[in-house]
């Protein structure tokens, strides 16, 4: 990152012709100014190499109208605004914005060549303006409105911005994960409160989720850093013409290649996780090895340890072993013994290796975990939990993700034979060799 003059940044022309002009007559762009005054640009604008905006309009206006001269930036290396890559990333940079019709659609044939564009842009957006839906709209009642964010919220919002730039390469991150990581050191909810410490309880929890929507609609928060696992959403593959997805393939032709490192393992290994939550810190760590992941929301349903039974008797292997992590509670206990016991029983598998990988009592200990809540007296499984460990109960979130990672990779080098997997990576570098010479054949004779 480093500080640029706001009179050195420039704005593509290509983002005008996309997007609506930013006017600095809009109440939120005042808004933003006046926020941007006061306590400065909290998220750096991204810009090309050679200084022109990728993400960070409004921001720009805004700052211009709050009178700065030099603004914090991200330089994308390599990048101009000439290039594809630009255009690629204006885009994405963009798809959150709040956009009319006509942007939707020029925005959807961003990737036409500029030759191209004018003819297109028009004949789509006439088309749009002369057709027609035979149903009656849906009357949208009401009006949305959402509390403006105080300065006595800012230092609570400067914690949560904080936690969230730590974890970046664990993107994207849960409201929960948050959570924890906010309980390390706990900010004030409001500056002007001195008892609104933020605590393990709903009421803190709420007041998180409920300024992380705020500063993701006001963009101090990037879009990209938050998930919601538990509400999926599908999209279809599709391309607006056949160019494209030529232009994908053939670029995509050969590539990607990987080795199954398990293939020479003498054990089938399978990683178990209890939560969504885990899996943009289980996944990396997995990923270095091949190992599959199975992530079970709680007591996971049927399907997936059939699926796993299956992978495992595929394999041809004599030991089943399993890594497991669950939280450190009466139902995390549960889950990895529920998920063991059906292997054996539901699936005739016998040579089971289960492992508890997290989150154990020493490593709480280990870790110094601070105990914030007891269990939960309706568990069925309370009163054997308590005998064994005491009341106190720990979740997964609380570990720092990379604490996580390094007990991961601990219990998989444990289990695998480390020189059978040396010898899978070296011999996929020279698999991707011959890959590399073989596609430069195919492409040859294609030419």
């Amino acid at each position: 990152m480093r500080l640029v003059s706001i009179s050195e940044i420039k704005i593509s022309g290509l983002n005008e012709r996309i997007y609506r002009p930013i006017s600095n007559d809009d109440p939120a762009i005042q808004e933003l100014a006046s926020s941007i005054e006061k306590d400065g640009i909290l998220d750096p604008l991204v810009l090309s190499e050679d200084f022109y905006i990728i993400s960070g309009h409004r921001r720009y206006a805004a700052s211009q109208l709050a009178g700065l001269t030099m603004l914090p930036c991200f330089i994308r290396k390599g990048v101009k605004k000439d290039s594809d890559e630009f255009l690629k990333l204006l885009r994405e940079f963009n798809r959150h914005r709040v956009k009319g019709v006509e942007e939707y659609l020029r925005e959807s044939i961003i990737d036409v060549s500029d030759t191209r564009v004018d003819t297109e842009l028009n004949l789509i957006i006439d088309r749009a303006r002369r057709s027609y839906i035979e149903d009656e709209p849906m009357e949208i009642v009401g009006k949305k409105v959402r509390a403006e964010i105080t300065q006595a919220k800012y230092p609570f919002l400067k914690a949560i911005i904080r936690v969230v730039q730590d974890r970046k390469p664990y993107w994207p991150l849960s409201d929960r994960a948050i959570h924890y990581a906010l309980l390390n050191n706990p900010p004030l909810i409001h500056a002007k409160k001195p008892k609104s410490i933020y605590r393990n309880d709903r009421a803190s929890y709420q007041a998180l989720c409920e300024l992380l929507t705020r500063a993701r609609l006001k963009e101090y928060i990037p879009w990209q850093a938050i998930a919601d696992p538990t509400r999926p959403v599908t999209q279809w593959d599709v391309y607006p013409s056949v160019e494209p997805f030529i232009h994908e393939q053939m670029g995509a032709f050969l590539q990607g290649y990987w080795r199954d490192y398990t293939k020479s393992q003498p054990h089938h290994i399978e990683i178990i996780g209890e939560k969504n939550t885990l899996q943009s810190i289980i996944q990396p760590v997995a990923m270095d090895f091949c190992i599959p992941v199975t992530i079970g929301r709680g007591y996971s349903s049927l399907q997936p340890r059939y699926e796993l039974s299956q992978r495992y008797k595929n394999s041809g292997k004599n030991k089943l072993v399993l890594l497991i992590l669950s939280d450190h509670d009466p139902d995390g206990d549960e889950i990895a013994q529920s998920f063991c016991r059906s292997m054996r029983d539901d699936f005739d598998i016998e040579n089971i290796h289960p492992v508890r990988v997290a989150l154990t009592k020493e490593q709480v200990e280990l870790l110094r975990l601070p105990p914030i809540m007891q269990a939960k007296t309706t568990s069925n499984n309370y009163a054997k939990f308590v005998t064994k460990h005491g009341h106190d109960v720990f979740e997964l979130e609380a570990v720092p993700p990379e604490n996580l990672q390094q007990i991961l990779k601990a219990a998989i080098l444990s289990v695998v034979d480390i020189d059978a997997l040396n010898r899978e990576r070296e011999q996929e570098q020279s698999d991707k060799v011959e890959i590399q010479k073989r596609k430069r054949l195919i492409m040859d004779a294609m030419i």
